[in-house]
């Protein structure tokens, strides 16, 4: 499973569930690792995985594996670059078509994830609700909402709608 994961949100988290139950691990790939502080991806790589680790050993869930990955900016390359970074793997989930299409064309067997409560649970919805001061604590687990008062992420995307205007 890949993601931006800006914010890690229940959402994500229930479908990491979902997808434990029918397999004994599951790969998570922290999708354009090497963007941070823009309104579209404020969190670090390094904040995400901390978000993701400490949510999923909050729900008791162990057999995971965290790996950021880079854009590469050539579909092409997409997926060997994918491979070349995570332990091998035989299903992808996903919803996005154009990652559907590029890990199919490589013979994977691809599976679609049913998305719950999308209004709220989006990176974007709860991005705006942190800059607005609406609750958006709700929307993520635990361990994220804590993760982004440490790092003070309340302010940072404040601070980014100021400086992308």
């Amino acid at each position: 499973m890949v993601g931006r994961f800006q914010p890690f949100h229940n959402g994500h988290l229930a479908v990491i569930k979902e997808i434990l139950k029918e397999n004994r691990s599951i790969i998570i790939g922290i999708g354009s690792a090497q963007y941070s502080h823009t309104l579209k991806d404020p969190f670090t790589a390094g904040e995400r995985h901390l978000m993701i680790s400490s949510s999923l050993e909050q729900e008791g869930i162990y057999n995971f594996y965290l790996v950021p990955i880079e854009d590469v900016n050539s579909n092409p390359l997409w997926v060997a670059h994918v491979e070349s970074l995570t332990p091998g793997f035989d299903r992808v989930y996903t919803n996005n078509p154009l990652v559907r299409r590029l890990f199919q064309e490589s013979g994977y067997e691809v599976r679609s994830m049913k998305l719950l409560n999308r209004k709220d649970w989006s990176g974007t919805s709860i991005r705006k609700k942190i800059i607005s001061g609406e609750d958006w604590k709700s929307d993520v687990p635990k361990a994220v909402a804590e993760i982004i008062e440490e790092i003070d992420g309340v302010t940072r995307l404040r601070e980014l709608t100021q400086s992308d205007e």
